[in-house]
């Protein structure tokens, strides 16, 4: 159900414009209708959006620590902790860029040991210098050691580092690699490289405490960069008159708040207008859906939302979602897994938000769809329940238990049901929005199709090709052919017949076959459940106590992959059922912009 808006126009004094909008924004209930060519480069709002960019990164980069106690939230706390937090991550990427500078130096290091480099000085200056190489096994020549007095300082690996101490005026040419050494010794690399990971420890320590403790300024300050952007926002989607001394502003609210609103703009110095839509009107939509269907909104939302002279399609989707997820899954057992879960954390979770909850309440109807269409196969955690050998279990075997074939049957019958009713929403949408008589080709096909199922299923009462089902056959096909586009030439109108004819009979079929979804995914999920079930039995060593945990541990591993394999197919193939074969026939077009106030 799409909530009834109605058109606000305001025309205020330019000097009483802000005061304004700051009443306005308290009321909290107007939607600000946007300029068509969008809104335009503003400096100080480009400010606003990089702001409220970097308050969200800290604050999902602080999410990584945990929160304990916390002081009063504070805005102007806030950017001063954003402050803080960005100099301690720029400290921290100096730290670790020194921290691998000197890692590197101490790799350097290791290989040649512990000596100061003073004592290298000094050699220089007695007019020796010692030379530092490195080289593979391989290609190390013992004549070194005689002919340069090569000394080997250690293996690592593969490659041996040797020094060569000749005088300074002496040249030397070897076939290795010569290695030219940090200016510190080893043991003063390794306290740099501890002061510096103490220094990021202490860096991370402060990181934490600010996490602590100022995570509800952070989000204070956010709220109210948010709310100076959409204050510029709407100063931007104001229209100046009259030589920019009147401000010109348009809105939406629900029609339910006119009165209210209406109170509040006759103590304002303000002309006004409200008005009803037009159908040409860019409406804002928010959605009313009650209790179980409300539900099942975020899966519309998911798709988009419909236009304002349309009919909100998530009450007529919402039952047979719910019925296609419990099909799809197909488990009694994960049924009632899911439906304990979320149970559990309903009643044990703290701080529940509001949009999780009838998150939740969704999870919790669809495992008791779950639950009862496992039921028809008689599946529990893969485990055929209507072969044990219980008179419970055998009476409801009589009732309820449907094979391959009679699941096969029920999903194509399932598929006629939802695209014909789908068909009649078409029609009655098409009433609403244009008048009756652009649905009375609809409600032609409706009369066909309905017919011929007549016909196929009950011969006795109306027998396909009989004179009562030509008649209705001729009928249906006026109402194709002649009042396809009402208005138009009546050779246009049965060639658009034609091809609506055509499309119908290609497409049709295929709308109808793509329900067979519903039974594929139930099967494929019981058979995969029964194969870990078998792992599980025949994996599971032969002692007395290794066994049964073997044993568990495959059946918990192997249904938790079936459960989330299986869930995420039992969501998306209901959608795209929804928002492919039921949208399409039931003339769905969507592209409705969400109703979102103007408030703090």
């Amino acid at each position: 159900m799409i909530t009834k808006m109605k058109k606000l126009t305001f025309l205020v004094y330019h000097k009483e414009y802000e005061a304004f909008l700051n009443g306005v924004r308290e009321l909290g209930v107007v939607h600000v209708a946007e300029k068509l060519q969008g809104i335009a480069d503003n400096t100080e709002l480009q400010d606003s959006i990089r702001l409220s960019s970097r308050l969200q990164s800290t604050l999902k980069m602080l999410q990584g620590y945990e929160a304990k106690d916390s002081t009063p939230a504070s805005a102007d706390r806030g950017l001063e902790v954003l402050e803080e937090v960005d100099l301690l991550q720029s400290e921290k990427a100096k730290l670790q860029q020194q921290l691998q500078n000197y890692q590197k130096e101490r790799a350097a290091l290791e290989p040649w040991g512990d000596f100061e480099p003073e004592s290298l000085v000094r050699l220089h200056n007695a007019g020796l210098t010692v030379n530092f190489y490195s080289c593979s096994e391989n290609m190390y020549d013992e004549g070194w050691e005689e002919a340069y007095n090569a000394l080997i300082i250690s293996k690592v690996s593969s490659r041996i580092y040797f020094i060569i101490i000749t005088k300074s005026t002496e040249e030397i040419d070897l076939d290795a690699e010569q290695v030219k050494l940090p200016p510190y010794s080893l043991s003063r690399v390794q306290i740099l490289c501890r002061e510096v990971e103490q220094s990021l420890a202490d860096n991370d320590q402060k990181m934490a405490l600010l996490a602590e403790k100022e995570q509800p300024s952070l989000r204070a300050a956010l709220k109210e960069v948010n709310t100076d952007m959409e204050f510029s926002k709407v100063l931007l989607n104001t229209e100046r008159t009259a030589g920019e001394k009147l401000m010109l502003l348009q809105g939406w609210a629900p029609a339910s708040r006119e009165k209210e609103i209406a109170a509040w703009l006759e103590q304002q110095n303000v002309y006004y207008e409200i008005t009803t839509p037009t159908p040409e009107d860019n409406v804002p939509i928010q959605l009313n859906n009650k209790g179980f269907f409300a539900w099942f909104e975020p899966v519309c939302k998911l798709y988009m939302l419909p236009k304002y002279s349309e009919l909100d399609l998530t009450p007529f989707f919402a039952p047979f979602f719910m019925v296609f997820f419990g099909l799809c899954l197909g488990d009694s057992g994960y049924g009632l897994f899911l439906f304990l879960g979320a149970t559990l954390y309903r009643l044990f979770a703290k701080n529940i938000s509001a949009t999780m909850k009838p998150i939740l309440s969704l999870v919790q109807v669809l495992a008791v769809s779950t639950f009862f269409c496992g039921m028809l196969t008689g599946t529990f955690f893969g485990v055929s329940l209507y072969d044990l050998n219980m008179p419970f279990l055998q009476e409801m075997k009589k009732h309820l238990f449907m094979d391959n074939n009679n699941m096969f049957q029920l999903s194509l019958i399932l598929g006629v049901i939802q695209i014909l009713f789908g068909m009649v929403l078409k029609a009655v949408n098409q009433a609403i929005q244009f008048g009756f008589r652009y649905a009375v080709a609809t409600i032609g096909w409706i009369i066909l199709l309905v017919s011929c199922g007549v016909g196929a299923l009950l011969p006795g009462v109306m027998p396909l090709g009989g004179t009562a089902h030509l008649c209705i056959l001729g009928a249906a096909a006026a109402m194709i052919f002649l009042y396809n586009s009402p208005g138009k030439n009546i050779f246009l109108n049965i060639g658009l017949g034609l091809w609506d004819s055509y499309n119908m009979a290609t497409g049709l079929l295929g709308d109808v076959l793509s329900y067979v979804r519903l039974f594929a995914l139930g099967l494929s999920g019981g058979i995969l459940a029964g194969v870990f079930n078998s792992l599980a039995v025949g994996m599971s060593p032969d002692n007395i106590i290794l066994g049964p945990i073997v044993m568990v541990l495959i059946f918990v591993i192997g249904h938790a992959i079936n459960i989330f394999m299986n869930v995420l197919g039992a969501m998306v193939h209901p959608m795209r059922l929804t928002f492919v074969e039921f949208f399409k026939n039931s003339g769905y077009e969507g592209g409705g912009k969400e109703y979102k106030p103007f408030k703090k």
